[in-house]
């Protein structure tokens, strides 16, 4: 069924988009995958831009090969979009601030922080969520704790091509919005995560009432649609003003940012694998710099950039 997105762009706020294939299935084993093989193998033209959403997805994705865990009442729904300009980690940071300022997410903010909780907030490098404080719960390490985050959504871009040349990327989001996947040691890989929904912020807010205040499915294919898309127009001004020396949409990205950062001040715990041999270094977080990589301030005053690595948030018991 067609789906009339209507997104502005920083260049100009009144242009409106042609209306966009948007199919939905009962069950796909991957939106994502789905998406990609349409592309790939010409069934979907490459030039234009395809809304794929599913109630289930029986394999879905997360980030390095990780499995989605996919139980109806919630948002899986995946984008193709074509791009001629590389790909990089700010896409999915972009992506991130995007949905957090959709409706629903920058009410129920208020309403956290109105209650002094710890608001919805983008965690690098591809989740949404927050951090708990402290439990009897968290797994205890050498004295520390490591503080369960609480994921809400995580995102996955994938570039296409076709004869080895790039010709669009596809943005998956997973939402969970009325149920709650259950995560098993399995299913978090290793990862100090649990998920959560917006039903049970909701619940978590006002426990005596029923989360009547929800958004249907339908609304937030659409309003996520706007925020892919919104996301990929803003990218793709870094990506013009970048040979000009000009920063203004990356300066006020990144200020966008810091004030969403999941991981702002926290101490942290990152491992890294590097050809067999695994590194783990400690430090507070501190922001992104303009590559969308994150600085991590060693106890030794050193900041590192890091392009990747599983994180633990610490806290000393």
């Amino acid at each position: 069924m067609p789906l009339s997105i209507s997104v502005p762009s920083p260049a100009n706020p009144s242009v409106h988009l042609a209306e966009l294939t948007h199919r939905h299935v009962l069950s796909s084993a991957s939106t994502n995958s789905e998406l990609i093989d349409a592309v790939q193998d010409g069934t979907l033209d490459a030039t234009k831009l395809h809304l794929l959403t599913a109630e289930t997805q029986s394999a879905g994705r997360g980030q390095r090969g990780r499995s989605w865990q996919s139980p109806r009442g919630n948002v899986y729904l995946s984008l193709y979009h074509p791009v001629h300009m590389p790909i990089s980690g700010l896409l999915s940071l972009i992506i991130g601030v995007e949905l957090a300022k959709m409706p629903v997410i920058q009410t129920l903010n208020e309403q956290l922080r109105a209650q002094a909780l710890v608001p919805i907030g983008v965690k690098w490098a591809n989740d949404l969520g927050f951090y708990h404080p402290p439990s009897e719960e968290n797994e205890s390490v050498s004295g520390t704790q490591v503080i369960q985050f609480s994921k809400l959504a995580g995102i996955l871009i994938e570039p296409v091509t076709q004869a080895g040349k790039l010709v669009g990327v596809v943005m998956g989001v997973g939402l969970n919005v009325q149920a709650t996947p259950k995560l098993t040691a399995q299913t978090c890989e290793g990862m100090s995560y649990q998920a959560i929904s917006l039903q049970d912020i909701y619940g978590m807010l006002t426990p005596d009432k029923q989360a009547t205040s929800l958004p249907n499915l339908q609304t937030l294919y659409q309003q996520m649609s706007e925020t892919l898309v919104a996301a990929i127009s803003r990218f793709e001004h870094l990506h013009i003003e970048k040979p000009t020396g000009h920063t203004y949409y990356l300066q006020s990205f990144l200020q966008q940012f810091d004030s969403m950062d999941a991981l702002a001040g926290l101490r942290l715990r990152v491992t890294q694998d590097h050809s067999g041999d695994t590194d783990v270094i400690t430090g507070h977080a501190c922001g992104i710099n303009e590559h969308g990589c994150l600085q991590l301030r060693q106890d030794n005053g050193k900041i590192s950039t890091l392009f990747t690595g599983r994180i633990d948030v610490l806290h000393k018991a």
